[in-house]
């Protein structure tokens, strides 16, 4: 198969190189010439993937036309707030047999659109079934190097997903299938807030006790407004809800983990940002999630207390406090 990788980040790159092992032609398009120019004269790019050589056969463009042309696959991985307005200008072009690929995790700010339904406002005559997302407990870091790992792809068409496991799936990477995508996206989106969350919680020093105690309410928060926003519940116990939560609120390699840890010691969060390369999508979706409470009313009070630590400067030990202090409540484990 033909496939276009639109983006050429730690994320992009990994399954740019994981496609042309499965036999593809792979095409990578390059949004900052220097990094194309890297990737280009040294097979390299060690700001994103350090240590890992690119293969000569893989192709590199900063011609976004001429990368999408005659593809089967197109692969979106820039960041989430950048999807509409690139995709906007492409409508023209998209082959409409192309299946698009989101692997972008993110909710849109003010349209709270998840990114496949951004995708389709943007593209409004390609074909909604051949909108498709991958998330899943992923980091580049580890899939990059073979290491063994699982992953689900979300359509609305059962015969596109498949398209998108068969041309994914090989002996390091298990490919999932789901029709769910909106439990998909919302999964793989919500767990970044709580995984800013988890980090705080590390940098303030806290332990095991208390990370068990926030994936568990976490995930029942990103469950409770999934299922509102029209998901199914059991999306939520899959591998872009539980699965996403775990690796992303336990590891290192994570950018929003990192993004917290730093604010648990106290630092400031444009103070963090301007070291980072990487895009640490939870802030944005922080956001997001806090106009999704004001509108739907849905009660998610880890992640409105991120919010506020976030963007209104609230002290993270004031935070924790007010969570501990909330009125005692019967557990649930289903919305039922």
């Amino acid at each position: 198969m033909n496939i276009a990788v639109i983006g050429s980040g730690s994320w992009g790159m990994t399954l740019a190189i994981h496609l042309l092992k499965n036999d593809h032609s792979v095409k990578v398009w390059f949004y900052l010439e220097k990094d194309y120019q890297q990737a280009l004269n040294h097979r390299e790019l060690p700001d994103y993937l350090p240590g890992v050589s690119l293969p000569e056969t893989l192709q590199f463009t900063t011609d976004m036309q001429q990368c999408i042309q005659g593809s089967d696959i197109i692969l979106v991985a820039i960041p989430s707030h950048t999807v509409g307005l690139t995709f906007e200008k492409l409508a023209d072009i998209i082959p409409k047999n192309a299946v698009l690929v989101n692997v972008a995790k993110g909710i849109e700010n003010d349209s709270l659109l998840t990114m496949s339904q951004v995708l389709a406002h943007a593209l409004p005559n390609h074909p909604q079934g051949k909108i498709a997302t991958l998330y899943g407990p992923t980091h580049a870091e580890e899939v990059v190097r073979g290491m063994p790992s699982t992953i689900v792809a979300a359509c609305s068409d059962e015969a596109s997903a498949k398209i998108v496991q068969k041309a994914f799936m090989s002996d390091s990477l298990r490919v999932y299938t789901n029709v769910d995508i909106l439990g998909v996206e919302y999964g793989g989106s919500l767990k970044n807030v709580i995984a800013i969350a988890a980090g705080i919680l590390a940098g303030m020093g806290y332990g095991d006790n208390t990370n068990a105690a926030l994936l568990t309410r976490g995930l029942f928060e990103m469950t409770r407004l999934g299922v509102h926003l029209g998901a199914n519940e059991q999306t939520f116990a899959g591998l872009s809800g539980m699965g996403d939560l775990i690796v992303t609120c336990l590891s290192t390699h994570s950018r929003n983990r990192h993004v917290g840890f730093e604010l648990g010691k106290g630092r400031k969060l444009k103070e963090i940002l301007e070291e980072m390369k990487m895009v640490a999508e939870g802030i944005n979706t922080a956001r997001s999630v806090h106009q999704l409470i004001e509108k739907t009313g849905v009660e998610m009070p880890i992640s409105e207390q991120i919010f506020q630590v976030l963007f209104e400067e609230k002290d993270p030990k004031v935070a924790v406090e007010e969570l501990m202090g909330r009125a005692p409540v019967r557990e649930r484990h289903s919305l039922d």
